[in-house]
This record gives structure tokens, sequence and C-alpha cells, in this order.
């Protein structure tokens, strides 16, 4: 059992029970038999549930978002858009069923046909970051697909997982078709990882977790996609627009409150303008509004816990670069101000994803140093370049080891377009059109032909 922690006021929410082995060993064999009938049903009926299932949440928008405003510490505005990108997510991948079309392959003597056949029971395992948001990505387009959806959501923050699950049932999903099983990862993600019947894991967090799930997975010869840690470079090159780059900057690495594996935590700025930017970057950092994530006009929340409030203060010791701090509230919640440092190169604030509101500023020479800082580390998830000039933005973005890039902007995820990272920061891509292929086997089919008499 767990007791559930509002990070903005320390009070205990509730308690949610962790579930065993055996409970999950149970859920599978319900989630079999669920998958058998939802796999039979036609296209465009399983196309008709998904848009039910859309539609429901989007009536509980409001509630979802209150629900993680106080588990999470989510500012109101975000755990809005939040939901209803929970929707339109279900809506996008509700045209899945009726267009996973196969091929039909010349051959010769006789007919050859593919079919993009379910893979039975996926496992999904969530973070505490973005809970609902990152359950979707997992659920929608694995459904879609014609399989049975098993979620195990990070145990600080499983409410808003929780609630879906029940709205499935309210839109008419068969209750075994999409279960949430609260409990302990090395416990219920383990047997995830582990049960015969559990034929693709999807997990979101850490490396180090990630590569534990990848080599138990290996045992089995079992699917994975892996989306893991980040330590993305936002670079700002002398030709851009600065005062946009440094206005933007801080929502691009302190929205929830930096814990975000695409949050561009390391700043690269061009060394005959970092005195300007860091000018202009200062009152950026100094009007962001952190405080009671109820309120309309908070930008930035708390941590997510009191542990990982004391996790991420360790890289700012009282001796450290600190070049200007934010304004936090102070007394209970789990608060820490936007913090700008400008360490040296090998500070472990520079090569550590720190996951909280701390970002380093560091100044580069010329298009090749840029690239060569940015490539430094050992993720490659997201990032960003501001640059007026075209060819230079083509150049710098193919050379970025990353999976989502952004040019003059910090756009990082949409459900229409792939997600996912190079290097230690995962395996696989989520969202897109092709997501639901990912939670496919591909089943290919000749028939001869006899000839004419």
């Amino acid at each position: 059992m767990t007791e559930l922690i509002n990070p903005a006021t320390e009070e205990v929410l509730r308690s949610v029970d962790h579930l065993d082995a055996a409970a999950v060993d149970d859920a599978v064999r319900r989630a079999q038999a669920a998958q058998r009938r939802w796999a039979a049903l036609a296209p465009a009926e399983r196309a008709a549930a998904l848009r039910a299932f859309a539609a429901v949440v989007d009536a509980h928008a409001g509630e979802l978002a209150a629900l993680e405003v106080a588990n999470s510490g989510h500012p109101i505005s975000s755990a809005e858009w939040e939901a209803g990108h929970v929707r339109d997510v279900l809506h996008y991948y509700a045209a899945g069923p009726e267009r996973l079309s196969g091929k039909q392959i010349p051959v010769a003597g006789g007919l050859d046909v593919t079919f993009n056949e379910p893979l039975g029971v996926v496992g999904v395992i969530t973070p505490w970051n973005f809970p609902m948001m990152i359950a979707s990505w997992g659920i929608a387009p694995a459904l879609a697909a014609g399989n049975a959806v098993l979620v195990k959501p990070a145990e600080w923050t499983p409410l808003t997982t929780l609630r879906l699950a029940e709205l499935a049932v309210e839109a008419g999903f068969d209750e075994d078709l999409l279960q949430v099983l609260p409990g302990e990862g090395a416990v219920v993600g383990e047997r995830f990882v582990s049960h015969p019947g559990v034929r693709k894991v999807v997990f979101t967090g850490s490396t180090a977790t990630g590569r534990k799930v990848m080599a138990g997975a290996a045992g089995h010869v079992k699917r994975v996609t892996l989306e893991l840690g980040g330590k993305s470079a936002n670079i700002v090159f002398d030709d851009c627009d600065l005062e946009l780059a440094a206005a933007t900057a801080p929502a691009g690495v302190f929205d929830n409150a930096g814990q975000d594996c695409c949050a561009r935590s390391r700043i690269l700025v061009q060394r005959n303008v970092f005195d300007r930017f860091m000018e202009l970057l200062e009152p950026a950092v100094r009007r962001v509004v952190v405080g009671d994530p109820a309120a309309r006009d908070t930008e930035m929340g708390p941590l997510v816990s009191a542990a990982h409030r004391d996790k991420v203060a360790s890289y700012v010791p009282d001796d450290a670069p600190v070049a200007f701090r934010g304004t936090a509230p102070t007394g209970r919640g789990f608060w820490f101000p936007p913090t700008v440092l400008t360490p040296q190169r090998t500070d472990r604030a520079v090569t550590d994803e720190i996951f909280g509101p701390v970002v380093t500023v560091l100044a580069f020479d010329d298009e090749h140093d840029a690239v060569t800082l940015a490539n430094d580390t050992a993720y490659g998830l997201s990032g960003s370049v501001w640059t007026d000039d075209l060819s230079r933005a083509l150049r710098v973005t193919r050379a970025i080891e990353a999976g989502n890039l952004s040019v003059n902007s910090h756009s990082s995820v949409r459900y229409s377009t792939p997600f996912g990272g190079f290097k230690q920061s995962g395996l696989g891509r989520e969202l897109g059109p092709d997501a639901p292929l990912s939670f496919t086997e591909t089943k290919n089919v000749f028939i001869a032909i006899k000839e004419a008499p």
C-alpha cells in the first residue's frame, strides 16, 4: 500500500493497495480472454469503441485534470491540456483498426499476402511525470491493433490512470481489456517482463531501469519499446532572434518543473552573444510564476516528492555557480526555484539528467563546437536549434544525435508524429501513424494457384 501525497501541500490524498505477482497472473489470464473477444470484432466496431472512449474522457476532462493537479502537482492549465491530449490520442488511433491493411506481394505461382496480427497482451509501465498522457501513448495504439493492455502506473502518481480504466468500462469496454495494476516496479513491473503471456512491454522511465527491462525481456525474446532519459541541448546561434530564444528558453526546460525527459536542460550559446543572452534570460527566468497548481496564472508547480526535491537540490550545493534564480513558495510543499548555472563542461550538472528546474548555460565557439558539445552525452532524445540560416538549421539538426528536434521552437511531442530517442534515450518509437504496427506481428501467407486446365 502507498499513501499518495499532494506535492503542493504535503497532505495525504488517499492510499492505494499494491498488487502482487499472483494478481498480475490473474489479470493476464483475464486479459487474454478479453483480447480474443476484442480482436474478433469488426474493425469498424473497434474504431467506434475507441471513439466512445475518447468521448467519455472528454466528458471527464475536468475531473482528470483535477486529479493530476492533486496527485502530481501539475498546474491546472497544463493538466487540462494533458486530459485533452489523452482524448486526442484516442481519437487519432480510433482510425487505426480500419487502416491496418497488409500487402499483396507479386510472386510466381500464386498469391502472397501479409496480415498485421495483434500480439495479444501488452504491458505498459508508465512514469510519474506525465501519468495519464504517457499511458495513453501505449494504450491507444495497442488497442487499435487488437491487443489487450495492462498498465502499471508509477507508485507516486496512479490516480489518473486508474480513472482512465474506469472510464473505459463506462464507455463500453470489457473490464478485462484495459486493466490498471498498481504496485511496485520490482513486483508488478517485473512480472510484466517475466510473464510469458505478456507479449510486449512498453516502458517509460530511467535508463538504468530500462536496461533491466531490456535484459529481462531478452530471456523471453519479448518485444520492448523503451523511452528513457534525456539531457537535451538548446543551441542558440548568433544569427537567431536572440530575444525570442531567451524569452522561450524557460518554458523549454522548466515546464512541469523540469520533470520532463525532453527538457532542454543544457543551453548552448554562441560565445559572441553569450553575455547578451544571459542579460535577456535573467528576467525571463524571474518571470516564471511558481505556486499553487490550482491557480490559473501558475506556470510551474512543485516537484513530485520530498525525495526527488532532495535529489535535485544535490546538484546545486552552496558553492554552485548560480547565475540567477527565480522564486518559489516557502513552507509546506516540495518547492524548488528555477535555477540557472554556468558550470564547466565536465560538471555533473552538465552531464547528469537532473530532472528538475535546473539548467546549465555553456558557451560554444562555432558550429562544429556546438554539435560536438550537444552530442557529448549518453542520451539523445530531444533538442532545439535557434538560427535564421536554413542551411545551418538542416546541417545541425542532421548532425545532432537525437530523435526529436525543433528549429526556433521547443516542440517535441505531437501524437501525429513519431517520438523516441537515440543512444541511451531509448529503443523504438511511439506515436505517429505507424505506432499500431509496433503492436502487431507480420504474418505472410502464400496461396498457390493451380494452372487452368
